[in-house]
């Protein structure tokens, strides 16, 4: 079973930048229009987002991505955000841009500050943390920094089992990961890791997964485990979809129909209204070498 810790650290800026200006864009995000205003309302905005590390490297610095980035989160105004690969001064710039009404939650895969980040941001103004924590995808899930099964990298879990205020205060769980890119036997333990993980949790809670799982969706026993865990890919049941691209282009030109390696999956008791893969882009620079995958949800 996860510990359950109560919320004592919920970490998050509360400067205010100044409204975006308005730049030339690229995105095929479904539009929020499609639905009434009092639908829109009631539905939770997931989006799952590898944000490649932060690096000074050009021409796909952190200092020409971090505008990009701000530009797309202003535009699509998520309530929930897990992202991967976030370092801690680049978690800190996202919460400095999204504004003062998110928070996060998260720490370095090392612990502290140190290493990547499986980041939760969310938006006061809908959800609530009641309690969180971390897990690390070894066969010591509670040491920190712990990695026993050959993977390339310290892999973890951060989970959050919000409140949605708007939705008559209903709770609910919500993961985040990142499995890892060298080991397929680092994979397949790790998803098993987080199926029995998901067992040991309050099952009459609708619970939502994000991450990057480094396998396509469909192609790799990774997708059967975590669907085997009693979840769904929100991206096969939703009512309506975008085009469909790989979520990894690596800044290379996009492929239509590409696989899927970033996912939301959640209980089947969730509606998933829309899926879209957001191609976001700012004269040709796109925010990282993922694309946003994002989920339109009422959760029961």
């Amino acid at each position: 079973m996860p510990r359950h810790s109560r919320v004592t650290r919920r970490l998050g800026l509360k400067t205010a930048l100044a409204a975006a200006a308005a730049l030339p864009l690229s995105s095929t995000a479904l539009s929020r229009s499609s639905a009434s205003a009092a639908d829109r309302l009631d539905r939770l905005e997931v989006m799952s987002f590898n944000l490649r590390y932060a690096s000074t490297a050009e021409p796909h610095s952190w200092a020409v991505r971090r505008p990009v980035t701000r530009e797309l989160l202003r535009r699509e105004r998520p309530h929930v955000i897990g992202t991967q690969e976030g370092l801690h001064q680049q978690v800190r710039d996202i919460a400095a841009d999204l504004g003062g009404h998110h928070e996060w939650i998260g720490t370095g895969r090392a612990g502290g500050s140190r290493d990547e980040f499986m980041t939760v941001f969310y938006d006061t103004r809908r959800l609530a943390p009641v309690e969180y924590d971390h897990f690390w995808l070894s066969d010591t899930p509670a040491v920190i920094g712990s990695n026993t099964w050959g993977g390339g990298s310290i892999r973890m879990v951060t989970w959050v089992r919000f409140r949605d205020l708007r939705d008559g205060q209903r709770e609910f769980y919500f993961l985040n990961t990142h499995l890892d890119n060298a080991s397929q036997n680092a994979r397949a333990r790790a998803a098993s890791l987080i199926a029995e993980r998901i067992a040991g949790l309050d099952r009459s809670l609708p619970l939502v997964v994000t991450g990057d799982f480094n396998v396509a969706a469909h192609k790799n026993p990774v997708y059967d485990t975590m669907l085997g865990a009693g979840l769904v890919d929100t991206w096969e049941t939703a009512a309506e979809r975008s085009e469909l691209y790989a979520t990894f282009h690596g800044y290379r030109p996009l492929t239509p129909d590409g696989d899927r390696i970033d996912w939301i999956l959640a209980s089947p008791g969730v509606s998933a209204h829309r899926a879209s893969i957001n191609t976001f882009s700012v004269d040709g620079q796109f925010p990282s070498d993922h694309l946003p995958v994002q989920a339109s949800l009422t959760l029961g």
